[in-house]
């Protein structure tokens, strides 16, 4: 298993890579000085360092994940995470009516 900054650290380089950004650029987006930018995004996404919670909302916010997304150990739920936060409202709204029937079907039958 996986430490956390490990996991952290992971989800960051695959949030990264997805949006097509280099090291250098999330990290000067982040506001972090262009000398140091690099270095500091490719410790975070080595499990070197862990970013507090105030930096891993505003690297979610530059990346469109949600911050979660980078703590959860499911790489399933990890991807459900992004899908889910990236749809409009109603989109939202019809996932969920789908989770809850798929829930109240699976638990129909069951012995409570």
């Amino acid at each position: 298993m996986s430490n956390a900054n490990e996991i952290w650290g992971r989800r960051l380089k695959q949030a990264r890579s997805a949006a097509g950004l280099s090291q250098k650029q999330l990290g000067i987006q982040a506001g972090l000085d262009a000398f140091v930018a690099s270095t500091r995004i490719n410790r975070y996404e080595r499990g070197v360092h862990k970013a507090d919670y105030k930096i891993a909302q505003h690297l979610a916010s530059i990346l469109q994940v949600p911050t979660g997304y980078f703590y959860t150990e499911d790489d399933a739920l990890a991807d459900l995470m992004v899908t889910y936060h990236r749809l409009p409202d109603k989109g939202k709204n019809d996932i969920m009516k789908l989770v809850r029937k798929l829930v109240l079907e699976a638990n129909i039958g069951k012995d409570t």
